[in-house]
């Protein structure tokens, strides 16, 4: 039986972000979805009714670590504002 390495392990990472008004058609959670595999729950969101302004949604990714990390850089090469907890064994 081989043993599992950190980077293959599902793991979840709770992040808050901020997501500009210029954003806001975009599909930038859905992607975190489809092209990363993770699981999202949204612990908490804020966006005015009439979407005027910065969305802030915190987040709960769940998946394997290195797919974590790779969504983490999408976000980064967007320029989202991301602060990010304590990643832990989720699962």
């Amino acid at each position: 039986m081989s043993t599992s390495t950190n980077i293959d392990r599902t793991t979840e990472q709770r992040i808050r972000i901020r997501i500009p008004r210029h954003y806001h058609q975009e599909p930038v959670i859905s992607q975190l979805v489809s092209q990363y595999q993770l699981t999202i729950n949204i612990a908490a969101a804020i966006l005015g009714a009439n979407a005027s302004g910065d969305g802030w949604f915190d987040l709960v990714l769940k998946g394997h670590h290195t797919n974590i990390q790779a969504a983490l850089s999408y976000l980064d090469e967007l320029d989202l504002e991301v602060w990010q907890g304590e990643e832990s064994d989720g699962w």
